[in-house]
Formats: structure tokens, C-alpha cells, sequence
């Protein structure tokens, strides 16, 4: 990460290229136990954190991301009512789930509970449901929870994850997956962001093999514009436990009772189309 008085430069390792975004100030700058938070207000992008110098969201964008890590797979499953976010510390993922009347609980486990506490001051809306009856918020190591968790308690675990660095890399492991899988009941979805296609597709391919290898019947790719994000273009992979991720609730996307800016019918059916250079991949 780059700054001079006006721009904030974030260069995409290995890839010779970069990101930009005016801002008009900096107005957080604090170094948790975990990582660096800081906090810009831009130009044309609104409000931006960034996590150790790389970008993790704005105001302008952070709709696609958190309508497609949550949408897709709830709509996926039969009935989801039980469900688990491992990281999100935004809370806008959360937020999403919380949107469909059949969840019962969600939980959200966050290691750096200041991403929280910071998020609930700079992205007031994003944290809008989190004194929803339903929403409990945990701050501990996710690896460890979903390794402790009951089997069969959940029926969505969707990983809301920073890049595979540092502490979130075994939140990419087989052992991991195994303990998802375990932690899922019948149908149980899981979904992890997981990169850019095109930046990062042997990261798919391994994440592909490993929810294989812990039991998951069936994994696919779901892909969206993410502008502020690597290349632009960003995934993530869903996993069902016992069923095929061919069909999802098509009829109740249609009908839906809440609103969305991205996410819809033709949206899902699209994002689940897999470009041929990643077919030939996963192969």
C-alpha cells in the first residue's frame, strides 16, 4: 500500500498492477492485536477500511460482495434456519442472512473484534441488524469453534474470510472443511470466498480438491464484479454436504420478501456459469 495527499494505492502483489482511490481525508488509524485498521473517506467511494494496508471495503461496492457470499447459498438450501459466519467481522454478511425470515440464528465468529467495534462506528448500515434477536456475536478463533461445534448444528457455515495469509490460512485447510462438513446437517451449504479467478485460480482448484477430500459431494464456482478487489473479479465456492448445487430455490428468489441491489434470479443463474479455463481446472 501506497499514499501520498490524495490517493490511496494498493498494488496487487505479483500481478503488476494496482488499485487507486482518491480520498478526502483519514480519519481511523489503529493497530489492534491482530492487524492495522484503518479508515479513509473518499472521493467517489465513500467510506473505505483496509486491513493491514489491502482494501476489505467501501460504501460504493461492498453490496455485490455481501449479497453473493450469503444469497446463493441460503437460497440453495431447503430451509435454512440455523447459520454460521466464520470472520465478516463488517457485519455486512450478516446482515444479508438476517434478511430471510426462516433463519432462526445466525452466528458470527470474528477473531478481531475491533473490526466490529470500528465497522459499528464507520459503517453504521452494514451493521444495521446486529441487535437483531437472532444475531450472536462471538469473538474467537473460528478454526477452533467450528472444530469444537456439534455435529449437525448448522445448516449454512459461510467463511467470510481476509486473503489465505496469516491466521485465516487454516480457514482454507482439508482439516477445516472436515470439521464444516461434520458441523453441517442434511443438505448443509458451505460457502468461502476464494479469490480471483483470474489472479488466483490454483487457489480454487486447491480449495476444490480439499472440501472433495473432507466429503463434500459437490462444489462449485460462483464468480461477480468486485472493482475494488484484485482484478476486479471475484468468487466464491459453495459446497453441499449431501446433494447436488445444480438446483436452488428458484421460486423463492423469484418471490423474494426483502430487498437486493445485485442479487437476483438471472444474477444466481449466471454467477454459476463456470468460464472454460476454470472447467478445464477443476477438472
Amino acid at each position: 500500500m501506497t499514499l501520498d495527499s490524495t490517493w490511496y494505492t494498493e498494488q496487487w502483489s505479483g500481478q503488476g498492477s494496482a488499485i487507486s482511490l482518491k480520498i478526502r481525508d483519514k480519519v481511523h488509524d489503529e493497530r489492534s492485536p491482530y492487524q492495522r485498521i484503518e479508515i479513509y473517506e473518499t472521493e467517489t467511494f465513500g467510506t473505505l477500511m483496509t486491513l493491514d494496508g489491502l482494501v476489505m471495503v467501501t460504501d460504493r461496492d461492498n453490496f455485490i460482495y455481501h449479497e453473493m457470499m450469503s444469497h446463493p447459498a441460503l437460497f440453495t438450501h431447503p430451509r435454512p434456519r440455523r447459520v454460521l459466519i466464520i470472520g465478516g467481522g463488517d457485519c455486512g454478511t450478516l446482515r444479508e442472512v438476517l434478511k430471510h425470515p426462516s433463519v432462526e440464528l445466525a452466528e458470527q465468529v470474528e477473531l478481531d473484534e475491533r473490526v466490529t467495534r470500528v465497522s459499528e462506528r464507520y459503517f453504521p448500515e452494514l451493521c444495521a441488524s446486529n441487535g437483531d434477536p437472532r444475531a450472536q456475536l462471538r469473538f474467537d478463533d473460528g478454526i477452533r469453534w467450528v472444530a469444537r461445534a456439534q455435529a449437525g448444528s448448522y445448516d449454512v457455515i459461510i467463511v467470510d474470510s481476509t486473503d489465505p495469509v496469516g491466521p485465516a490460512a487454516g480457514l482454507f485447510s482439508e482439516e477445516f472443511y472436515r470439521n464444516c462438513f461434520r458441523a453441517l446437517g442434511d443438505r448443509g451449504i458451505l460457502a468461502g470466498q476464494s479469490e480471483s479467478p483470474l489472479f488466483h485460480p490454483q487457489l480454487i482448484r486447491s480449495m476444490h480438491q480439499a472440501l472433495r477430500t473432507a466429503g463434500f459431494l459437490d462444489t462449485a464456482v460462483l464468480s461477480f464484479p468486485q472493482c475494488t478487489y484484485p482484478s476486479g473479479w471475484w468468487s466464491a465456492t459453495l459446497a453441499c454436504k449431501d446433494a447436488s448445487l445444480s438446483g436452488f430455490r428458484q421460486e423463492a428468489v423469484a418471490e423474494k420478501t426483502f430487498p437486493t441491489r445485485y442479487y437476483n434470479l438471472g444474477v444466481h443463474t449466471a454467477a454459476m456459469a463456470t468460464p472454460e479455463f476454470l472447467y478445464e481446472l477443476l477438472l
